[in-house]
């Protein structure tokens, strides 16, 4: 049986196979949000994004437009981390033969509306037929000072900007009927309608060191981080579960720290920055950069008492 290693893993694989172009354009290549080129004056930022239907979503869960919405944002979140205004989107649909031209409009009426959001335009793409549903995204974007995983220094806070956990109980309470219950709704459309966080992005910018978003679980996400910036990272669980988490999270029936800590595609967005520098109308604070120390994990709580309790990483894996 041919050995299938986790998603992370096989990232590293391509990037030792593509290794670098070589030009010195190149400012941040594999294994960041997204790439950065500089052909001119001005660096730019691409990144491109999957929806695949049974892995992604299901489409008794969403409708087509919530779908063309989802897809959009998702892709745009990464120039969010990146602190990058879009300048256009591409989108690849590949359609099954059960997908009608109404499908295809509303498909088409989300993403425009998700597109407008975030100040930009779907520019062209590729239509194709397949036996799954799905949608890739690519964003083209600019930014002056393009944000990466690895700039994190200990003595920095951790904040975020968007909501932790929403998403991944909206997902249970709409699978389990409940989602016309009054305290289900900010949950339900963090799923259905997620936003990727652009003006965020681009006010942390010019202060915060190391960014990140929040597609596949804060602890996981934040690994990544602290990993690229060989840092620790602690993490304040009183900043982590927000009342309508917790409310979204009692009728789930679902740990609401567990649903901040694992659950994906909130797509907020984290950054580490110096704590005079923090720019608090968009971000709060969540936690602290510390010094990595060997064969210690690079994500932890950090209790009242100062002590430090280690989780997993655990969040979402293409192939884990």
């Amino acid at each position: 049986m041919t050995a299938r290693s986790s998603e992370r893993a096989r990232v590293d694989l391509l990037a030792r196979v593509f290794g670098t172009d070589g030009s010195g354009r190149t400012m941040l290549g594999i294994g960041d949000d997204a790439a950065v080129i500089t052909p001119g004056s001005q660096p730019l930022v691409w990144t491109v994004d999957a929806q695949v239907e049974g892995v992604h979503f299901r489409r008794d869960l969403v409708s087509m437009a919530d779908l063309g919405y989802r897809a959009t944002m998702a892709a745009a979140s990464d120039l969010a981390a990146m602190g990058a205004s879009p300048l256009g989107m591409l989108a690849g649909l590949v359609l099954p033969e059960d997908v009608s031209d109404d499908d295809l409009r509303a498909i088409a009426e989300g993403q425009h509306e998700a597109a407008q959001e975030v100040g930009t335009h779907i520019i062209g793409g590729n239509l194709a037929r397949g036996r799954e549903l799905s949608i890739t995204t690519t964003v083209l974007g600019e930014t002056p000072r393009p944000l990466g995983r690895s700039g994190a220094k200990p003595g920095e806070v951790v904040a975020i900007a968007g909501p932790l956990g929403l998403s991944a109980a909206g997902l249970v309470l709409i699978e389990r009927g409940r989602e016309g219950e009054a305290d289900a709704a900010p949950a339900v459309r963090a799923y259905r309608r997620p936003v990727a966080r652009i003006a965020a992005g681009l006010a942390a910018r010019d202060v915060a060191s190391a960014a990140i978003d929040v597609s596949d679980g804060l602890a996981r996400d934040v690994g990544h981080l602290a990993r690229a910036s060989g840092v620790r990272i602690a993490l304040d669980p009183t900043a982590l579960v927000r009342p309508a988490l917790a409310k979204a999270a009692t009728l789930a029936g679902a740990d609401p720290l567990a649903l901040a800590l694992h659950g994906g595609e909130d797509y907020a967005v984290v950054i580490t920055v110096p704590e005079d520098r923090l720019p608090e109308k968009e971000f709060e604070r969540i936690g602290r950069v510390l010094p990595a120390e060997p064969g210690a994990r690079l994500v932890t709580l950090e209790q009242p008492d100062g002590t430090l309790v280690p989780i997993d990483e655990r969040g979402y894996d293409h192939f884990g």
